[in-house]
């Protein structure tokens, strides 16, 4: 097996909702979307972020777990300078995002901060000023 990740793909509640945050609200574009069922969305060179309807994710892979706390990964948008994580945070709190944490320096060097998206998945916006860091940006 390569060494690569395709698909992100995130089952979400409302993709009417997840729809409106990411394509009007961030201004990302749909590769593909199907009303009621599938939006996809370039998100790398050749990574596709899904956001796939809740009930038709649960019907093809399974029940979809429910508890309290966030899923226990976070998304990662990396950007060349720490001014840009500011305008992201911006940009995505405009669009509706929960602000969960302010951007801060980081121990390790960086400067991050995280919001949610309507279904509570937390994204990282990051600047890293170390080698893997600008190893994934464009």
């Amino acid at each position: 097996m390569e060494q690569r990740i395709s698909f992100l793909t995130v089952a979400v509640r409302d993709l009417d909702a997840s729809r409106a945050f990411y394509c009007r609200g961030l201004g990302w574009a749909a590769e593909l979307d199907v009303p009621g069922e599938v939006v996809m969305i370039q998100a790398g060179e050749r990574l596709v972020l899904s956001l796939w309807a809740e009930a038709a994710f649960e019907a093809e892979v399974g029940p979809v777990g429910r508890g309290p706390g966030v899923a226990p990964f976070t998304l990662s948008h990396n950007v060349a300078t720490r001014e840009e994580v500011d305008a992201v945070l911006a940009t995505a709190a405009a669009a509706g995002a929960d602000p969960v944490h302010a951007a801060v320096d980081r121990e390790w060097g960086g400067y991050t901060g995280y919001f949610g998206d309507p279904d509570g998945y937390r994204w990282e916006v990051a600047w890293n000023p170390g080698p893997i860091g600008r190893k994934v940006l464009p």
